[in-house]
C-alpha cells in the first residue's frame, strides 16, 4: 500500500457520518486506504462504523492518548509508504490526494507536505488551522500564509504560484513519509495535542528535509471539532507546548545557522525567557480583564513545561551540528508577528511575505 489515510477519532461520530463517505470516494481510484483509529470514544462512533462502514479498517485504542499518543500508537500498526494524518472534520475535494503523492514522488528531499486548507463555513477564505502553509516568528508564535493571529485572508490564488517550502503543514491534513515518521519517533508524546505537527515539521527540517504546501490539493476544514477556542485546557496546551517546542528545537536551529554551540544555547535561553515574559503579559491581561480560568491556564502551562522540559548541553549540540552540516530552516519570520499585525493591519500579509527568510 502506497498511502494510508488515517483519521484519529474521539467522539466525532457526526463528522464521520458527514465526511467519511466523500473521503472514501476520493481515494477509490488511488493506491490508498482509509483507516479510522478510535481513542475510546463514548458517542457510538465505532458502533456507527460497524453498521455503516463495515469494510473500513478500524484501530481501537484502549483510552484517549491525545493526538500525539493516539497517532503514534495507531500508525505503529499501519504499513504504508506514506501516512496522511487527517481530521474527521475535513471535507476533501475530488482529486485532493494525488497532487500530494505526486509531489512527494517527484521531490525525494521533501519529508512532509500538506494541502491548501480553506474554511468549510466560509469557503472562499483560508482556514485558521493551516491556510496555505505555516510560518513562525522569532518568539515562536505560529502563523500561516493566509492567516495571521485571528485574521484570515480571502483565497484569491495568491499562494497558488507553485508548491512552496513552509515551516509547518497543519496536522488537520498532513502527509509524511512513514520511514521518517519512524526515524523521528512520530509526534512528541509529551504534547498530547496542539502544536505537535509544528514540532514534527521543525524536527524534519533540522534533519535536512523540506516541508511544503501543495496548493493543487484543496480541502475544507470545519475546525474546533474536538476543543473549542475558548477552552482553558486548549489554551494551556498551546502555551505549554509552545515552550516545549522551543526547548526541543531552538538551540539546534541557531546552531544550524552557524552559531557556536555555547552561543546557540545561550541565544535559545534568552529567546525562551523573552517568550515567557510575553506569556506573562498575556496572563496579566487575562487577570485584569477577569478571565481567571485563562490566567490559570497560562500559569499551569508554564509549570508543566518546566516539569516536562528536556535539556541539552554544548557537547551534545556540537555532535548534532557535525552530523547535520546542511540543516536549514524555511519559513522563519525574523520579527514579531504580533507587532507586525498591530502596525500593518490588513496589509500585514503582504508585509510579512516581503520580509520572510526563505
Amino acid at each position: 500500500m502506497k498511502t494510508a489515510v488515517v483519521i484519529l477519532n474521539w467522539n466525532t461520530k457526526g463528522f464521520l457520518e458527514r465526511f467519511l463517505p466523500g473521503l472514501l470516494e476520493s481515494v477509490r481510484e488511488e493506491d490508498a486506504c482509509v483507516i479510522v483509529a478510535d481513542s475510546a470514544s463514548i458517542d457510538g462512533s465505532m458502533e456507527m462504523m460497524q453498521e455503516r462502514f463495515p469494510d473500513v479498517r478500524t484501530i481501537i485504542l484502549d483510552q484517549n492518548y491525545g493526538f500525539t499518543g493516539g497517532y503514534n500508537r495507531a500508525l505503529a500498526q499501519v504499513d504504508a509508504e506514506y501516512y496522511v494524518l487527517i481530521n474527521s472534520d475535513i471535507e476533501v475535494t475530488q482529486g485532493w490526494l494525488r497532487p500530494l503523492t505526486e509531489w512527494m514522488e517527484a521531490h525525494p528531499d521533501c519529508g512532509a507536505c500538506g494541502p491548501k486548507l480553506l474554511s468549510w463555513r466560509d469557503r472562499g477564505r483560508f482556514e485558521y488551522a493551516g491556510a496555505a502553509g505555516g510560518r513562525i516568528d522569532r518568539w515562536g508564535y505560529p502563523f500561516c500564509r493566509g492567516r495571521i493571529l485571528s485574521r484570515t485572508e480571502e483565497d484569491k490564488g495568491q499562494y497558488d504560484y507553485s508548491p512552496s517550502d513552509v515551516f509547518w503543514a497543519s496536522g488537520a491534513c498532513l502527509m509524511t513519509r512513514s520511514v521518517l515518521w519512524r526515524r523521528l519517533g512520530g509526534l512528541d508524546d509529551r504534547f498530547f495535542a496542539h502544536m505537535e505537527e509544528i514540532d514534527y515539521c521543525w524536527r524534519l527540517q533540522l534533519e535536512g528535509w523540506r516541508v511544503c504546501c501543495v496548493p493543487a490539493s484543496v480541502v475544507y476544514h470545519v475546525g474546533g471539532g474536538t476543543l473549542p477556542k475558548s477552552s482553558p485546557w486548549k489554551l494551556k496546551l498551546n502555551y505549554r507546548n509552545n515552550l516545549l517546542m522551543l526547548e526541543n528545537n531552538l538551540a539546534r536551529t541557531y546552531a544550524a545557522e552557524g552559531e557556536a554551540p555555547k552561543k546557540a544555547l545561550a541565544h535559545a535561553r534568552r529567546t525562551i525567557f523573552g517568550r515567557k515574559c510575553l506569556d506573562g503579559l498575556s496572563a496579566a491581561v487575562y487577570l485584569l480583564t477577569g478571565k481567571f480560568k485563562s490566567f490559570r491556564a497560562v500559569w499551569d502551562a508554564h509549570r508543566e513545561a518546566g516539569r516536562l522540559r528536556t535539556r541539552t548541553d554544548a557537547a551534545a549540540l556540537a555532535q548534532w551540528r557535525e552530523a547535520h552540516p546542511g540543516a536549514s530552516i524555511a519559513g522563519l519570520y525574523p520579527g514579531s508577528v504580533v507587532v507586525a499585525s498591530l502596525l500593518k493591519g490588513k496589509g500585514v500579509f503582504d508585509y510579512i511575505e516581503s520580509k520572510m527568510v526563505l
